[in-house]
């Protein structure tokens, strides 16, 4: 599989993007850029979000970790190539379910594509379970470690067996001793059910035996208990009136200290609320956080402002130097357009004053005409013609002081041009054109600096105007008389104060008032009758526990005499709870044989579990320390894992293993990475596998493992993608220059 982009409204990231290319993808950045969280965002693209998972101690949920900041819903998609076929996966949210809704298509037609669901479609285009893809392909951030699930040892065994991936050992191991614990659990299992029951039937014809003796016992005892009742229910009636009286006395000190509460409750209501009824607490502590705001905006004017002056000044001078006599009040556009037409006027003039012209052929034509000519009327000894030679001469001396100072003025016109610019050559024009395009162009930055300060300074102006304007019109309605940023502090102070003490006394009242209900009313008083005191020394509250305990045992005991006569009217033949007591005793020692059958197939089944051990395990350590060999340059080319996949790893040439706890942190990584490069080597699909995800895995490495493990990850992407996330730019050196590395861009980390 190769993932060609994705983009992302996921956690930190808003509507982001990452263009991946085929083979090995280097994606740097700096912490809190969203290395992570676009790791993250790929897995739950294929595998969906937890949606049972809760918040706890330590721990935040997937579905609320990754919650857009921006506050928008959650949504992704991704473009992929798969067997040849390019698929888009889309996600979204539903109702209040993160990524609920789930799409893919065929990214050119836009057709469905058949077969694949948001339950499916991680472990139909990854070939695994998320399960297996944590623990392989998928290596997060700090956690390089692997560890068991029942899931990876489904495919394990698959990879020694006939295939299948039904179940694990653990889930078989896990289902015997649930079925032991069916037949032996302390309280719900069979047999101790069965052996209660027995117990039971026992007891009963033993209470059969003793049904008489238990029935005479019991009239005895309820005939004692019936004569103490009578004693202490007077000693307790001569007890009452004294009681009603101390519940009086404890009733109205209940309601006194009501009262109390209840005082001071509206004394620091009335106090609030003197000037004013003042919002709730969460408005004013939201106001306390605007005017934490306010303090900073003033701050940041204060520094803008500082900063206004050295805008202006760098602005003056970059429009200074970039004035040029030359180009007085051009832009850049007009100037390079005049200088343009210059220099081709300036080549023009110099290419007409040397090129020949007609009348230069017409000269030359004259003179060799007058010296024919003349040469004529001295052998012909004519006048005329002689004469009409030295004409022609003349002619031609004209003609040639006319053309000797059409070239000077051409010359001259050039050079006054030249002149101008100060220039040697029309090339020298262009390039003083070209200057001041460019001091053209620092002018007009610098300005725009200083312009962007300006109205940056002059939004945060206003901003703190507005804000103060709320502030003051929040506290005024309760401090009317503020006016400043100190008043609008002490009155938010003074409120929140006001209030925590509201809520303390409204508490108390609260707490009082509870009392008041809880404690039961006295009886009435009756006028003129003493209060009488109890004639039996001991306290009522011990009577009254005495005589509850009487009345508690006078019922067990009556109960007990029922019971009796019940048992020995309704047990009926003692013969049938005999019959019960055998078929009682045989299921129980069927269930029993069960129990032990049980014991003996989960000992087979850790005997089987050893075996399938022995056979995957030096196909995968083999791997896994070639793996670890080439990561740390020959120094360990053995690793060993057990069953619960604890690596140890052999030095070279070494005697025994190291287990990872003695190992330092980065080369426990550098372990637990071969190990993982070799379970995705035997237990991912070899055909199309899916990418292979490292966020900044290779953190703990030194240099020189590190190229070594770049070099291996490298040579590995000619068959499967790579997607390395890093924090780091020694990854970037150590893969500068080396073919098939590509730097995709990130537009959510652009602007850091």
């Amino acid at each position: 599989m190769i993932i060609k982009q994705m983009a992302a409204s996921f956690g930190r990231l808003q509507n982001a993007s990452l263009t991946l290319e085929e083979g090995f993808n280097l994606i740097e950045a700096p912490n809190e850029a969203g290395k992570s969280t676009w790791s993250a965002f790929l897995r739950a693209m294929f595998y969906g979000i937890p949606t049972k998972e809760r918040d706890r101690q330590g721990f935040l949920a997937e579905k609320n970790r990754y919650q857009p900041w921006s506050g928008l819903p959650m949504e992704g998609r991704i473009d992929l190539i798969w067997r040849g076929q390019a698929i888009t996966l889309r996600r979204s949210a539903r109702n209040n379910i993160p990524f609920g809704t789930f799409e893919a298509v065929d990214t050119a037609t836009g057709a469905p594509i058949p077969g694949l669901t948001g339950q499916n479609v991680g472990e139909t285009l990854l070939g695994v379970p998320r399960e297996v893809f944590e623990r392989s392909a998928f290596v997060g951030q700090g956690a390089a470690a692997v560890d068991g699930t029942p899931a990876l040892e489904k495919r394990i065994a698959a990879l020694v067996s006939s295939g299948e991936e039904e179940v694990s050992p653990s889930q078989v191991r896990q289902q015997l001793r649930d079925w032991q614990n069916r037949r032996r659990h302390n309280k719900t299992g069979l047999i101790p059910k069965l052996e209660e029951e027995l117990a039971g039937l026992e007891q009963t014809i033993e209470r059969q035996n003793r049904a008489h003796r238990m029935a005479e016992e019991a009239r005895q005892e309820v005939a004692a208990l019936t004569a103490e009742k009578a004693q202490l229910e007077g000693a307790l009636a001569a007890s009452r009136q004294a009681e009603n009286e101390l519940r009086r006395q404890k009733y109205e000190a209940a309601q006194q200290a009501l009262a109390q509460a209840e005082a001071e409750a509206k004394a620091i209501h009335a106090d609030l609320t003197r000037q004013g009824t003042p919002p709730g607490q969460e408005a004013l502590r939201a106001a306390q956080e605007d005017l934490n705001y306010l303090n900073t905006l003033s701050a940041n004017i204060k520094l803008a402002e500082s900063q206004r002056e050295t805008a202006r000044a760098q602005a003056e001078a970059a429009r200074l130097q970039a004035e040029d006599p030359c180009f007085s009040r051009l832009s850049a556009q007009e100037a390079q357009e005049q200088a343009n037409r210059d220099a081709k006027q300036v080549n023009e003039l110099l290419s007409q004053a040397e090129a020949p012209s007609s009348f230069r052929l017409l000269g030359l034509a004259i003179l060799i005409l007058s010296a024919a000519l003349l040469v004529l009327a001295f052998v012909k000894s004519s006048f005329l013609i002689g004469g009409l030679g030295l004409a022609l001469l003349a002619a031609d001396a004209v003609y040639t002081l006319l053309r000797t100072r059409r070239q000077t003025r051409l010359q001259t016109d050039a050079q006054n041009l030249l002149d101008r610019y100060q220039a040697d050559s029309p090339d020298g024009i262009l390039d003083r054109a070209a200057h001041y395009q460019s001091k053209q162009e620092t002018a007009r930055q610098a300005e725009q600096k200083r312009a962007d300060l300006e109205t940056s300074l002059a939004q945060m102006a206003a901003q703190r105007i507005e804000l103060r304007a709320a502030l003051l019109d929040l506290v005024h309605p309760f401090a009317p008389t503020v006016s400043d940023v100190f008043g609008i502090s002490a009155a938010i102070s003074r409120a929140l104060a006001l209030e925590d003490k509201l809520a303390t006394a409204l508490m108390r009242r609260e707490t009082a008032k509870t009392l008041v209900e809880s404690l039961p009313k006295p009886d009435a008083a009756v006028p003129g009758r003493a209060t009488a005191l109890p004639q039996d020394n001991r306290d009522p509250k011990a009577i009254s526990m005495r005589l509850s305990a009487v009345d508690q045992e006078l019922v067990r005991r009556s109960s007990v005499l029922a019971m009796a006569k019940g048992e020995l009217n309704t047990l009926g033949d003692p013969a049938l709870f005999q019959a019960r007591r055998e078929r009682v005793k045989e299921e129980l020692a069927r269930r029993s044989q069960e129990y032990d059958a049980l014991t003996l197939a989960l000992e087979c089944l850790e005997q089987s579990d050893t075996q399938i051990q022995s056979r995957f395990s030096p196909v995968l350590n083999q791997r896994a320390g070639e793996i670890a060999a080439a990561l740390t340059g020959g120094k360990y080319n053995t690793v060993t894992l057990t069953k619960d996949f604890e690596a140890s790893a052999g030095e070279a040439g070494g005697v025994t293993p190291r287990r990872s706890l003695t190992l330092s942190k980065g080369t426990v990584d550098q372990l637990y990475l071969a190990v993982r490069l070799a379970v995705c080597q035997l237990a991912l699909p070899s055909e199309d596998p899916p990418p292979l995800i490292l966020d900044d895995a290779l953190t703990n490495f030194d240099d020189k493992r590190t190229a070594l493990a770049l070099r291996y990850l490298l040579e590995l992407s000619a068959s499967q993608q790579v997607l390395l996330f890093t924090c780091h730019s020694r990854e970037g050196r150590l893969l500068e220059g080396e073919p098939g590395v590509h730097r995709p861009c990130n537009s959510a980390w652009d602007a850091l």
